[in-house]
């Protein structure tokens, strides 16, 4: 009607003689044309002011619009956790009081010291292989007495013979004159008689030297058997000390002289084998602990997978190597929450048993790389697409998706003036509970509110009817341009 009573007044003012119109009908048309402007000023619009103080104020963030197989998705709670080659428990060899030397929580590199152990047992030990190198010791010197032994054995069997050949020859002198009729019988009988005691003699020389030669087997059978011994001890007091046994032997100055060093080490000190960080101490400082006790538990906290639950009736979709992505759990981008976007890739591994009470299944994921909000016992979702060919569709989150009464809505950022907003009515498709497929309007690479969506959803809503406004920097909104 406004816009028909302009026309009849331009009209009349035509049909006027050439004098024109009035002054008072000019001023009238000037009126009327204002009002056609400020009407024109009022029309509604679909875009909102979003300057970067009203953004920061209400915490608005955006997120890129991608492709996404949204219906191929399979999406499943879990938790992180660590591998079972991430943690290292450090226990005591031998019973002692021990010595910490580390605090819970602290970082601590491969070979620093854990703790120290003052153990009976390791004195127990130092003296074994004192025993054992006391005793090849004393076989090292009685096998080195069995040559000079052997030697006089071997002079004396061979003056043995040389006197029994000597008395061979005179009992045959003495038998010839025997014979010949002559010579004293008694004589004859004296000589066969220092014969046999000569060979008699050299019977037990020969005996005492097969002797000395099972005596010198046995001598070396025990050294051999003490230095094994010696070996084994040697390797046992290596393993608890945590070095070679070629250091563990080697001559070190200590308060007596230059000693092997295993006879210098008072207490034992365990040393880390991996670098990592202390997660649990088992027993407090000065405490006696015996084998049993894991003293101090260092894990890496790199190690970790996640642990998801899936249910069975999933199972003719899942299998190992499917593409499987780590999400946190709430969907936002607002400062001092996990990012959205933050997410870890890995490979799907299905658990080899499953819950028949639950029905569930373990679903097992090792990051390619961590994030750094990925901590033992942290909850997250685990996004499997369980069909890599299928056609990904454009989606945006859930959780930008507004309800204005029944209608969907959401907020593109004008791509012409990143400080505004374009409210869209939705077309939309498959929700899959985080991400819902936009079936148009958009394209890969626009950006959607997230955070702040339902304000700005609040602010533009009208009796159903979408008007433009502005924020201030407060986080008021005001309608129209004024």
């Amino acid at each position: 009607m406004k816009h028909l009573t302009v026309l009849a007044t331009w009209l009349l003012c035509c049909t006027l003689p050439l004098g024109g119109c009035s002054p008072d009908d000019e001023n009238a048309s000037a009126k009327m044309g204002d009002q056609v402007e400020g009407d024109q000023a009022s029309v509604p619009t679909n875009r909102i002011d979003i300057p970067p103080a009203v953004r920061q104020n209400l915490g608005i963030s955006f997120i890129t619009v991608e492709p996404r197989r949204v219906e191929q998705t399979l999406r499943v709670p879990g938790r992180f956790e660590y591998l079972p080659t991430a943690k290292r428990e450090y226990r005591t060899m031998l019973p002692g009081r021990v010595n910490l030397l580390v605090e819970q929580f602290a970082r601590v590199e491969a070979g620093a010291e854990l703790y120290q152990i003052d153990s009976p047992g390791w004195r127990q030990l130092q003296r074994q292989i004192t025993d054992e190198e006391a005793t090849i010791e004393r076989h090292t010197t009685r096998l080195t007495s069995f040559g000079p032994l052997r030697e006089a054995h071997r002079n004396h069997e061979q003056r043995l013979t040389e006197v029994i050949a000597v008395r061979r020859e005179r009992v045959t002198q003495l038998d010839e004159i025997a014979q010949a009729g002559g010579g004293r019988a008694a004589e004859l009988n004296e000589a066969r008689g220092a014969v046999a005691t000569a060979e008699a003699q050299l019977a037990e020389v020969l005996e005492t030297e097969a002797q000395l030669g099972a005596d010198e087997a046995a001598a070396r059978s025990d050294l051999s058997a003490a230095q094994s011994n010696r070996a084994f001890l040697l390797d046992s007091a290596a393993t608890l000390v945590g070095v070679q046994v070629n250091d563990l032997v080697a001559e070190v100055d200590g308060p007596r002289g230059r000693l092997p060093r295993w006879r210098t080490i008072a207490t034992i000190a365990v040393r880390a084998t991996d670098s990592g960080v202390v997660e649990s101490l088992g027993v407090t400082n000065g405490a006696w602990a015996n084998e049993e006790v894991a003293v101090v538990t260092v894990v890496r906290p790199d190690r970790l997978r996640f642990h998801a639950v899936g249910l069975q009736s999933d199972l003719a979709r899942l299998r190992d190597g499917l593409a499987a992505r780590i999400v946190a759990p709430s969907p936002t981008r607002a400062s001092g929450s996990i990012d959205l976007t933050d997410t870890m890739a890995g490979e799907l591994a299905v658990g080899l048993a499953g819950d028949p009470n639950d029905r569930t299944l373990d679903l097992f994921v090792t990051p390619e790389s961590l994030s750094s909000w990925a901590r033992p016992g942290v909850s997250a979702q685990l996004e499997i697409v369980t069909d890599q060919t299928a056609r990904p569709v454009m989606a945006i989150p859930s959780a930008a998706v507004q309800r204005d009464g029944l209608v969907p809505v959401y907020f593109l950022r004008d791509s012409a003036d990143p400080n505004k907003a374009i409210r869209m009515t939705g077309d939309l498709g498959l929700d899959d509970g985080r991400w819902i497929v936009v079936k148009s309007g958009l394209v890969a690479g626009d950006e959607v509110v997230l955070d702040g969506a339902f304000q700005l959803m609040l602010a533009s809503a009208s009796s159903g009817q979408q008007e433009g406004g502005h924020f201030h920097a407060d986080g008021t909104f005001h309608a129209g341009d004024d």
